[in-house]
């Protein structure tokens, strides 16, 4: 029988190591592997070669396979998956892993292994590869018997889905793929695992306590984050936040999990976050955190964290619930879940006007949003990031999956593009991976083929993976770049201005390529826009042409800083904001 073919009810069919792991793979429902060949797993590319079920796609570098993984992931709520050989295959997935793992999203990574006799033998290509990844995975396994094989794929898959999400690193020494040992093969339909059982639903008491708290609010906000969206509890957390009338602020990871052209979404918040959602979180009376960490860059100076705020938190992590902040009302479970309780408890007992107890509130809110914390030269000759990420929004009508690198282009993104829908924001947030973008659109295009991808980065982080203009070529993703040239390492040249007097010490880029022609190397499209009134029909043009990848080299004002901005030591209400607003009185 041919490997994948549908088989007889009862039947048995034998098959080597490579070919468990491949059918194990189709087994559990993946549709795309992500991958780079070495020795160590050239058993597994043969039997890979000899099916028709799985698609593989050759990137051009390992980290660009864990980061294609995660794209694909993000954008679907499925688990990715990449392929990578031992050594330095294995060491250049790391970045990709620990990326994955600081944003909880779900992957599983087959990583080759020298044969089981030369383990601890300093053997070509070996590394610890367990002990490598351990700090920054879920769990991993290292398999030395081919009878173990398809169990510990269905414990990877289980593990990498189900609580917190994460990455599973599954290591496979050559041996145990030998396509001259078979056996009887038998993928599990179920799991159980007595030392991992993550819990389902919110405690009925705990969630009576947060419904309490909330209707005794006066000055409530939601806090929300990554978790929302991981956790499919966009469309619950909606409801409840338009039953309630309470003011929802996102971490960077959440954006899109609430919708940001709601009049109740009052922005992101934290270190770029916007006026109105700093103060509200500052003068909050009841907090209720929902899917998010307290990540340092959220709260600011801890001292000075919420300091009139009863919290509740809602996590499926019970080690994340006041692992940085005290809470008052911890519930574990899964978002979803946990939010459809409450609101169903809120409906029963909620005012009949309830949005009278927070009018007060919102009166308030809104002349903090008075500010206009946002605001940026619109008359300049040069094109300002603020201008670009705008246009961008206007070209595509917010329909456009955006993946990001790291740096000022993407707090301009979170900040200038609306996101209404979960999964259409993507980007590395826990670890700032720079390079992350580009491979992550690559599986965003190919989970979503018919859809409007787009990666916006900066000339520094588009050169980390560049090498992934190959893989755009091979299968041909019309992935469109927009690239925010400033000619520098952006926010490493804000942070010198603001903290360094100016000492621009190695953030200046004076050898970069001519990326028009470089994009046209690879057989792309390349365009260069240099004034503000020619962008909006280079991008209109960029993105009528649905079939191409087309790479925007966006020259923008080099002297651009992100604002608001929290300096390092201080709390919500410390914020500088632009130039432009020194004069203002901001308590």
């Amino acid at each position: 029988m041919a490997l994948t073919e549908a088989q007889p009810d009862g039947a048995v069919v034998e098959l080597s190591g490579a070919e468990i792991v491949i059918q194990a793979l189709v087994d559990e429902g993946v549709e795309i592997v992500f991958g780079y060949p070495g020795g160590s797993v050239l058993h597994i590319y043969d039997a890979l070669f000899k099916q028709g079920s799985l698609k593989h796609i050759l990137v051009r570098h390992e980290q660009a396979a864990a980061h294609a993984a995660d794209g694909y992931a993000s954008a679907t709520g499925k688990c990715g998956v990449c392929l990578v050989t031992s050594g330095p295959g294995a060491t250049n997935a790391v970045t990709g892993i620990a990326t994955a793992y600081m944003d909880s999203i779900p992957m599983v990574v087959l990583t080759g292994q020298v044969p089981t006799p030369f383990i601890g033998s300093d053997a070509f290509q070996e590394v610890d590869t367990v002990g490598i990844t351990r700090p920054c995975v879920k769990h991993n396994f290292l398999v030395k018997d081919v009878r173990d094989l398809a169990m510990t794929i269905r414990k990877a898959f289980h593990i990498a889905t189900t609580g917190r999400p994460g990455p599973v690193v599954i290591d496979i020494p050559k041996d145990v793929t030998d396509p001259n040992i078979k056996i009887p093969y038998v993928y599990p339909r179920e799991i159980k695992m007595r030392s991992y059982n993550p819990v389902e639903k919110g405690h009925p008491g705990q969630i009576r306590k947060a419904v309490d708290l909330m209707l005794e609010a006066k000055r409530p906000v939601f806090y929300t984050g990554g978790g929302v969206v991981l956790g499919d509890g966009s469309a619950q957390l909606t409801e409840l936040a338009h039953a309630t009338g309470f003011p929802v602020t996102s971490t960077l990871m959440g954006l899109g999990a609430f919708p940001m052209t709601d009049r109740q979404f009052i922005g992101m918040l934290g270190m770029h976050g916007t006026y109105e959602a700093n103060m509200a979180m500052h003068e909050t009376d009841v907090l209720i955190a929902i899917g998010a960490r307290f990540d340092d860059r959220v709260t600011g100076k801890i001292e000075h964290f919420c300091p009139h705020a009863r919290i509740i938190h809602i996590d499926v992590d019970p080690s994340s619930i006041a692992k940085n902040v005290k809470v008052d009302v911890p519930i574990v479970g899964q978002v979803a879940s946990v939010l459809a309780d409450m609101l169903r408890l809120y409906q029963e007992r909620k005012p009949s006007s309830p949005e009278a107890p927070v009018a007060e509130w919102w009166t308030k809110i809104n002349e903090w949003r008075g500010l206009d914390c946002l605001k940026y030269d619109r008359s300049s000759a040069a094109i300002k990031p603020q201008f670009a990420v705008e246009t961008l929004y206007k070209v595509t009508n917010g329909e456009l999956y955006l993946t990001s690198d790291v740096g000022q282009h993407q707090m301009f993104a979170a900040q200038f593009h609306p996101f209404d829908k979960p999964r259409r924001w993507i980007n590395s947030g826990g670890l700032g991976t720079m390079g992350y973008g580009l491979p992550a659109a690559m599986g965003v295009q190919l989970a979503h083929p018919e859809a409007q991808v787009a990666c916006i980065s900066g000339d520094a982080s588009i050169l980390m993976c560049i090498q992934e203009l190959a893989t755009c070529q091979q299968y041909r993703l019309p992935i469109k770049v927009v690239l925010l040239n400033n000619g520098y390492m952006g926010m490493v040249r804000q942070w010198q201005e603001l903290f360094y007097e100016s000492r621009y010490s190695h953030s200046y880029v004076d050898a970069l390529p001519d990326f028009v022609k470089l994009s046209e190397s690879f057989g792309h499209v390349g365009m260069r826009i240099e004034r503000p009134e020619d962008l909006e029909d280079a991008m209109r043009e960029a993105f009528a042409m649905r079939d191409r990848f087309v790479f925007l080299d966006v020259i923008v004002d080099p002297t651009e800083n992100v604002y608001p901005m929290i300096m390092a030591g201080k709390g919500h209400h410390e914020m500088q904001l632009s130039p432009s607003h020194s004069d203002r009185e901001l308590a």
